[in-house]
């Protein structure tokens, strides 16, 4: 008898990483279902930057030119001196867009309104998350998860192949894994309110106190929106005072000044920060995402973009083992995500660190462009390179022309749920096509024309070359055309299958 489930994946959690997971088994035709706690969206601004490499998976998901329009650049931040004098400085480098990065500043977009464009986004797939639905126990064996909901009309008890605990640094998942949560607690307490306010322009991001820990405080002009975040270290016990009335005063105290007045709250949090990472990304047929998986300082505007490319990670993943990948694909995730976490959160530490000193600067690390697999099991490097760019590595855009000599980017063939192949010059006969694989021929006579040079450049791609890009837009390797034999058996593995029979 054929086992029964109610839907492929249950995701819990509908902030950034849920979310992004949601639309991209969408787009799969994966089903699942999206569930929050909560009974209305988040309306908080916890995450406000949304990084390079972020932008470019934003982008794959159809979301990219919404959030240009509702967010906007990093203002230049104005820091207030002891002697009344100030000066002003950026916040990090101001990069011009080069063929292989097209987006290499970060936008600054609260995460509210991130979560409401990804939903809408999701919406037009035709799935909705049902909030007010919390998940109150699983139990899991080899083919499936049993979970027990609990929502507004009362418990649902459903199975399902796959959970996914997307739910915050509190998780109910991870905890009831009983997984280990290691790391350590940092000794800052800070605070986090969006509000509305007088007596500052909107054009800077006004900083004060930075030399001094204890009167630091800095007000925020939030992008897309009339509000401003204000942020500041609080003391690590006691309570503070959240209300118009407690942020005037700690604004007046610390800012020196009376005229800057708090007129409302629209939210406010205060935290205490920690660097925690969960042993294990997966147990059996659960998976954890984002800050389930990884809690850090918000230094460097990290935590929200590493919890999207875990969700970007696992979900073509799972789609492709549903299809008929083989199950061990499903290890990769935690392979490949676990370490970039931990990376992550010793920057976030790092510029912590800084912070205190007074120094907030970022520069490319925090970007996240130079975030790779090159260890993982899914990566074949075979060819000597003398580039950059190696297997493993992020996919670079490049600009290119049809054949129809319209202009287009690589970029726009790698979009979307498949792989792709690029034949540089190569045999077109030497690989039959294969479903979910695109196979592009860049060439004199191919459909592809590298009519500047920058594929073979970027790539340092020479005649008979191959550059087999996953669905995440990562490198899975470049081979020369004597190797075909190697491609062949890797496309098996990962589920490709066999090719196409071709039709008159």
């Amino acid at each position: 008898m054929t086992e029964q489930f109610a839907v492929d994946v249950l995701i819990c959690g509908a902030g950034a990483a849920g979310l992004t997971l949601a639309i991209d088994l969408a787009r799969r035709g994966v089903s699942f279902r999206l569930i929050e706690k909560m009974d209305k969206p988040f309306h908080g601004s916890r995450g406000k930057g949304i990084q390079p490499r972020t932008l470019e998976i934003f982008e794959d998901l159809g979301v990219l030119d919404r959030m240009a329009a509702a967010g906007g650049p990093y203002p230049r931040q104005r820091h207030y001196h002891d002697d009344g004098s100030h000066s002003d400085s950026e916040l990090m480098e101001q990069q011009a867009p080069i063929p292989a990065e097209p987006y290499r500043t970060p936008l600054m977009l609260p995460q509210f309104l991130t979560e409401a464009i990804l939903r809408g986004r999701l919406a037009e797939l035709g799935h909705h998350p049902e909030f007010g639905s919390e998940l109150v126990g699983f139990d899991q064996n080899e083919t499936g998860v049993a979970v027990r909901i609990v929502g507004r009309t009362g418990e649902e008890n459903i199975r399902v192949r796959w959970l996914v605990g997307a739910d915050g640094g509190r998780s109910f998942v991870r905890q009831a894994l009983d997984l280990g949560f290691p790391g350590r607690t940092l000794g800052v307490r800070a605070i986090v309110a969006d509000v509305s306010l007088t007596g500052l322009n909107r054009d800077v991001w006004h900083r004060f106190g930075d030399k001094d820990m204890q009167r630091q405080i800095s007000l925020c002009p939030l992008a897309g929106t009339d509000l401003f975040q204000i942020q500041g270290p609080v003391p690590l016990e006691g309570d503070v005072d959240l209300s118009v009335e407690g942020l005037n005063a700690m604004v007046a105290q610390r800012t020196g000044r009376d005229d800057i007045q708090v007129t409302s709250v629209s939210w406010a949090s205060a935290f205490g920060m920690n660097a925690r990472l969960v042993d294990r990304y997966r147990v059996g047929r659960v998976f954890l995402v984002g800050d389930a998986a990884h809690t850090h300082p918000p230094t460097g505007g990290q935590g929200l973009n590493t919890s999207v490319q875990d969700a970007y990670n696992l979900g073509w993943k799972l789609a492709a083992v549903l299809a008929g990948a083989r199950g061990q694909l499903l290890d990769t995730y935690e392979e490949e995500r676990r370490p970039i976490a931990a990376a992550m959160l010793g920057l976030s530490t790092s510029l912590l660190e800084d912070l205190k000193r007074g120094e907030i600067r970022r520069g490319r690390e925090t970007q996240q462009l130079d975030i790779g697999y090159p260890k993982s099991s899914l990566t074949i490097e075979r060819l000597a390179r003398d580039g950059d760019v190696l297997a493993g590595d992020r996919a670079p855009d490049a600009p290119v022309q049809g054949a129809a000599e319209q202009s287009m980017r690589l970029f726009d063939l790698f979009k979307g749920t498949h792989w792709t192949l690029l034949a540089y010059e190569a045999n077109r006969a030497a690989l039959p096509p294969r479903r979910g694989l695109h196979i592009r021929h860049i060439g004199e006579r191919g459909d592809i024309i590298d009519h500047a040079g920058h594929v073979r450049d970027i790539y340092v791609l020479g005649p008979g070359d191959w550059v087999l890009v996953r669905p995440d837009g990562y490198i899975a390797t470049i081979l020369a055309s004597a190797e075909m034999s190697v491609l062949q058996r890797y496309l098996e593995e990962v589920g490709l299958g066999q090719p196409e029979q071709a039709h008159p």
